[in-house]
C-alpha cells in the first residue's frame, strides 16, 4: 500500500512530532508499504539548518521543500514561514505519484487541509492524527479572538478536515471529546496517546553521570524542563522558584544548603525558550542552565541526569494539546513535579490499574511557588536520584511503542 505522510518535521530533526511520525514511517515500512514523506527542508527550531532536499531513509522517501525561515521572533514571521511551507508542499504533492492513504498531523496548523485535498484528488483514504487541535489552541492562548473572522474561517478548514477524515485520530479522551463536539461521528474518533521510545529511551546511571559531571551539576539536586518550550506550557511558576532560591534578593530558606544545592535545567527550544534565557540573565540567576535540544540517541542521558523532572500543562489548554514527553519520563522512574490542572491526561495515567509502578507525581496548581519551593527543599535533602523501580513495566501495562503502533496499524485494514 502507498502511503503519504504531511508534517513539517521528520527524521532527522529533533522535534517530538518528528520523531514520533520517524516511528511510524519505520513501522509501516516493516509491514511492507511503500512510505513517502513530505516535510520542510528546514529544522523546526533551527531555521537556518537545511536538510538534503531528497533522502531514502530505511526503505523511506523522504521530499523536502523550501520554506522562508524568519523564525520564531513574531507572530507575523511564524504566519509567512507556515505559509510559504504550505503552498510548496501543495506543489510537491501534485507531482506524486497517487498515493492509498494519507496521513497528516498538524505541523504547522491545518496541513490536515491539504492532506484532505489530495485524498479528495486522488480517491484515497484520510487519517488526521492530531498532535494540536487548532484553531482552539490558537484561540485558548489569545492568538486568536473567538468568533473573528480569522477564527470562523480557521475553524472551517479545520473542520472540513475532521470531515474529510476516514478516522481522526486523537491523543487523549480530552481531545477526543473536542473533536466531537464538532459533530464528527464516535467511531471515526479513535485515541492512540503518543508513545515513549521503549528502545532508546531508559534510565542510564553512567550517562548520567557523565552528563551531571559535563556541566557541572555532581553536587547538584537537578530540576528538569526538557522539550518544548510553548505559551501553552507556562514556565512563569517554575521560573519564580528558581528566582526565589537564586535571586539576589533571596529569601532566608534560599540561604540553606539544600536550597543552594537546587538547580534548574531548560532543555529543549521553542518560542518560549529565549524568554527563559532572558530571563535568567536579567536577574543574573546562576542556578538556571539552558541548553538545546538533545539528540534521541543521548537523550537517556540527558534526561537521566535530572533528580526531578518537571511537566507543565496550561490550564485552558486540556484535550488541545498533550505534553508527550511524560510517556519518556515515567520510564525513567525518576518524580515528577507536574504543573497543571486537577484534571487532564496527566492525571489520567495515576487512575489506572498499573499506576502503582509509577513515580510519584506532586501536582502544583500554576502560581503556588511556595508549595513548589517546599517540595524542592524536602526532595533536595536526598544526595541522589530517588528512583522508583519497575516503572518500564507499569507503563508497559497500558501504554507501549510496540501496542500503540499496532493500534495505528488497524486503521489501514
Amino acid at each position: 500500500m502507498r502511503i503519504l505522510l504531511l508534517n513539517q518535521t521528520f527524521y532527522p530533526d529533533v522535534a517530538a512530532t518528528a520523531q514520533q511520525l520517524g516511528d511510524l514511517a519505520r513501522e509501516l515500512q516493516s509491514h511492507g508499504h511503500e512510505v513517502t514523506v513530505v516535510a520542510s527542508r528546514r529544522a523546526y527550531d533551527s531555521p537556518g539548518t537545511l536538510f538534503p532536499k531528497q533522502e531514502n531513509w530505511h526503505g523511506i522517501q523522504i521530499y523536502r521543500v523550501a520554506s522562508t525561515g524568519f523564525g520564531k521572533g513574531a507572530k507575523w514571521k511564524r504566519a509567512v514561514d507556515f505559509a510559504s511551507f504550505l503552498l510548496t508542499c501543495f506543489f510537491r504533492l501534485l507531482f506524486l505519484k497517487r498515493q492509498e492513504v494519507v496521513i497528516a498531523l498538524t505541523s504547522p496548523p491545518l496541513i490536515s487541509v491539504l492532506g484532505a485535498l489530495m485524498t479528495r484528488i486522488w480517491g484515497a483514504r484520510f487519517i488526521y492524527w492530531v498532535m494540536d487541535f487548532n484553531p482552539d489552541e490558537a484561540i485558548a492562548a489569545g492568538w486568536l479572538r473567538a468568533g473573528s473572522p480569522a477564527a470562523k474561517f480557521l475553524d472551517r478548514l479545520s473542520r472540513f478536515s475532521l470531515n474529510s477524515a476516514h478516522y481522526v485520530v486523537a491523543l487523549d479522551r480530552f481531545m477526543r471529546e473536542r473533536i466531537l463536539a464538532k459533530g464528527i461521528a464516535s467511531e471515526r474518533v479513535v485515541v492512540i496517546p503518543p508513545w515513549s521510545h521503549d528502545d532508546q529511551v531508559r534510565f542510564d546511571s553512567v550517562a548520567r553521570a557523565e552528563f551531571r559531571k559535563q556541566h557541572g551539576w555532581e553536587d547538584k539536586f537537578v530540576v528538569m524542563y526538557s522539550g518544548n518550550h510553548s505559551p501553552c506550557h507556562p514556565l512563569d511558576t517554575l521560573l519564580q522558584a528558581a528566582l526565589r532560591l537564586g535571586g539576589n534578593a533571596s529569601p532566608p530558606a534560599a540561604s540553606s544548603a539544600p536550597s543552594q544545592r537546587i538547580h534548574f535545567a531548560f532543555i529543549g527550544g521553542g518560542s518560549e525558550f529565549r524568554k527563559v534565557q532572558a530571563f535568567a540573565r536579567e536577574h543574573r540567576l546562576k542556578n538556571i542552565t539552558c541548553l538545546p535540544y538533545q539528540p534521541l540517541d543521548h537523550l537517556s542521558g540527558s534526561l537521566s541526569s535530572a533528580d526531578l523532572q518537571v511537566v507543565v500543562m496550561g490550564d485552558p489548554f486540556v484535550g488541545l494539546v498533550h505534553p508527550c514527553k511524560i510517556y519518556n519520563l515515567l520510564r525513567l522512574g525518576l518524580p515528577i513535579l507536574y504543573l497543571g490542572p486537577a484534571v487532564s491526561h496527566i492525571t489520567d495515567l495515576y487512575q489506572n490499574p498499573a499506576a502503582h509502578s509509577l513515580p510519584p507525581l506532586h501536582r502544583f496548581a500554576h502560581g503556588d511557588v511556595e508549595g513548589v519551593l517546599a517540595l524542592l527543599e524536602r526532595l533536595s535533602v536526598s544526595t541522589s536520584a530517588a528512583r522508583t523501580d519497575g516503572a518500564g513495566a507499569g507503563l508497559a501495562a497500558f501504554q507501549s511503542q510496540a501496542s500503540c503502533l499496532q493500534r495505528f496499524l488497524t486503521l489501514l485494514s
